[in-house]
């Protein structure tokens, strides 16, 4: 239960609590006006005639305690089922806001991601037309392919979320990357076989640009990437033919680890709360408490369009928001979760 939620209970609970000790006390004073009016029958049937006048009283004030003790219970009742109503009331509104909230910040998340990963397809199709990156595919002798392994190690000075840069040729070959000393089993590798190099060499011109799953590159030492990639095409121009197509490594995992971590949550959330964000296929691609990267699907309920929450199976608050994109960039069909325990 969420804090919200437990002031309301434990104000229910009180007021509860003051009505029942009123209502007792009402009826402690109506057992003993009740007693009193007996004992006064008691004694005008003692005084026989002179205390006939006496008897009437007594019973118009029995037949009044009776009346008010009738009333009184009818009240007790009443007051437990509408504060129990205003607790169940309140508890779902209180319930509805919290789901809400972690659907906004599941929303925050993604949105976090779109906003990163737009400046990567930005990225790609500029260093596509650096004359380096498009001379060593034109004409790939030695010195040109050193020359762009240099041009393309700049870049990653200044760029530190990539792990590397590759340039391939059109039949797939890796013909130069920037960090040949730490992965020099990149240069020579072929790549013809991988989803974003046959999509990036389809690409009809320069504005576009294609995206491969997160996954495990083996070249890069078996390390979780965000792959983009788009066509480099002749004279670097945007309508010139596809002579190769360089490919750009996002270093997925600290990024993504620092969204899903840095969740603005409540004191007390932190530790029963699972920030998540999941691919198309709804399978986990960031958590923050580390488990199930690639390997983990999450079967989420999308009753409420792109953006909502909801009960699992297991009583745990689910509140989730699809990629809305950003600018230019689509977004890849990706989920920002929260899967909080109560």
């Amino acid at each position: 239960m969420s804090m919200a939620g437990t002031d309301l209970f434990e104000l229910s609970r009180g007021v509860l609590d003051v009505a029942s000790k009123k209502v007792s006390l009402i009826e402690d004073i109506t057992r003993r006006t009740k007693m009193l009016a007996m004992n006064a029958l008691i004694e005008a049937a003692r005084a026989g005639d002179a205390g006939r006048g006496f008897a009437v009283v007594a019973n118009e004030v029995s037949e009044i305690s009776t009346q008010v003790n009738s009333i009184t219970k009818e009240l007790r009742s009443e007051i437990v089922a509408r504060v129990d109503h205003l607790t169940t009331t309140g508890s779902a509104m209180v319930q509805e806001m919290h789901g809400k909230r972690l659907a906004d910040l599941s929303l925050n998340m993604i949105e976090i991601i779109d906003r990163n990963l737009y400046e990567r397809s930005c990225d790609v199709r500029w260093w596509a037309t650096d004359s380096a990156v498009v001379d060593c595919v034109a004409d790939p002798t030695e010195a040109a392919r050193r020359h762009a392994s240099r041009r393309l190690g700049v870049i990653l000075e200044s760029y530190t979320v990539y792990l590397d840069l590759w340039i391939a040729d059109r039949n797939g070959t890796v013909i130069a990357n920037g960090r040949p000393d730490r992965y020099p089993g990149a240069r020579g590798a072929n790549v013809s076989d991988e989803p974003w190099f046959r999509q990036a060499l389809a690409t009809r011109n320069g504005g576009e640009f294609t995206v491969g799953d997160v996954a495990r590159n083996r070249g890069l030492d078996d390390r979780v990437v965000a792959t983009y990639a788009t066509a480099i095409r002749r004279d670097g121009e945007s309508d010139g033919d596809a002579i190769g197509v360089l490919g750009i490594f996002f270093d997925w995992e600290p990024q993504a680890a620092a969204v899903v971590e840095g969740v603005r949550l409540e004191a007390g959330e932190r530790e029963k709360s699972r920030c998540l964000l999941l691919d198309a296929r709804h399978r986990v691609i960031a958590s923050s408490d580390g488990r199930g990267l690639l390997t983990e699907t999450v079967p989420l309920r999308r009753n409420s369009g792109s953006m909502g929450h909801y009960s699992d199976d297991k009583g745990r608050l689910v509140g989730y928001a699809l990629t809305p994109g950003y600018e230019t960039y689509k977004g890849l069909g990706w989920y920002g979760v929260i899967v909080q325990e109560r």
